[in-house]
């Protein structure tokens, strides 16, 4: 039932946001925008943020981490973790003039954790969870000093059980960006999804919220960024984790970019850091 639920939801949401796109574009999918009239490059990374813009309809994007490390020692339960994602690209493709659909995938997953009380060791490799999303612009998509988008999403279970929960899974999110004086943008981000309990009898709400901070260096091609993010997990016994995210972005040609980027642990319940080198492309 909870996976009829979510899919539910996202097919009405993509319905909705369908017919009021068409309102303002006749471009569609296999009528794709002219390329001297798309948007100009936006990505939903570095860092935790998201964009609040969509492909242009007809067009593809492919976002992808070459490398994402993601390693832990300094926690309260004595376990040393280290997750390591290599080349999970999220595809996008554009459907209307202010929507997109969104597939993120993780082909390559290895997890390894020590036990230091316990003298214990675990190791895990294999094909990650994959994640659906529809994103819908409400405004700003095409300029203009603010621009905010509706995200919900679906996770289906494909992951191993040493990798995964096993679980359907769901959400959203809303991204918002503003325009600030001197080339600056700041992006508020808020996330709640339903899932799946730690001990896998029920499900609960789990909440994030971040503000992100992007400026140009030196040239417009080469952009950093600072942010703070918090996220409080309503499962029994877990504690909140803040982490501060920092990265850079080079525009190498008008639809090809690399960045890298570091998220920091400020408390004990966050991973310690998290580096990471990726690529996005858009055709």
């Amino acid at each position: 039932m909870k996976k009829i639920a979510l899919t539910a939801v996202v097919a009405l949401l993509f319905s909705m946001t369908s017919a009021l796109a068409d309102e303002t574009s006749s471009c569609t999918l296999f009528d794709p925008t002219p390329d001297h009239d798309m948007r100009s490059f936006s990505t939903d990374r570095p860092t935790k943020s998201d964009s609040p813009y969509t492909i242009d309809c007809g067009h593809l994007q492919y976002e992808a981490d070459i490398v994402n490390w993601t390693y832990d020692h300094d926690n309260a339960s004595q376990t040393t973790v280290s997750n390591l994602f290599v080349g999970d690209p999220t595809f996008k493709l554009g459907l209307t003039h202010n929507a997109d659909f969104e597939v993120a995938l993780a082909p390559i997953t290895i997890d390894q954790s020590h036990n230091r009380a316990m003298g214990t060791q675990t190791f895990a490799f294999g094909f990650g969870d994959v994640y659906t999303r529809v994103k819908f612009n409400v405004f700003g998509n095409d300029g203009g000093d603010y621009a905010l988008a509706i995200v919900p999403y679906v996770k289906a279970p494909t992951a191993p059980h040493n990798l995964g929960n096993g679980h359907w899974e769901g959400g959203g999110y809303m991204p918002f960006v503003v325009v600030l004086p001197d080339d600056w943008t700041m992006d508020i981000t808020s996330e709640m999804d339903i899932l799946e309990n730690a001990s896998l009898n029920g499900t609960h709400t789990n909440i994030s919220n971040l503000i992100n901070f992007g400026h140009p260096l030196f040239t417009d091609d080469l952009t950093g960024y600072i942010e703070f993010w918090s996220d409080v997990d309503n499962d029994r016994g877990a504690q909140t984790q803040y982490t501060g995210d920092l990265a850079l972005t080079w525009l190498v040609q008008d639809n090809v970019q690399l960045d890298c980027g570091i998220n920091i642990g400020l408390n004990k319940a966050a991973n310690d850091v998290q580096p990471y080198l990726g690529l996005s492309q858009r055709f």
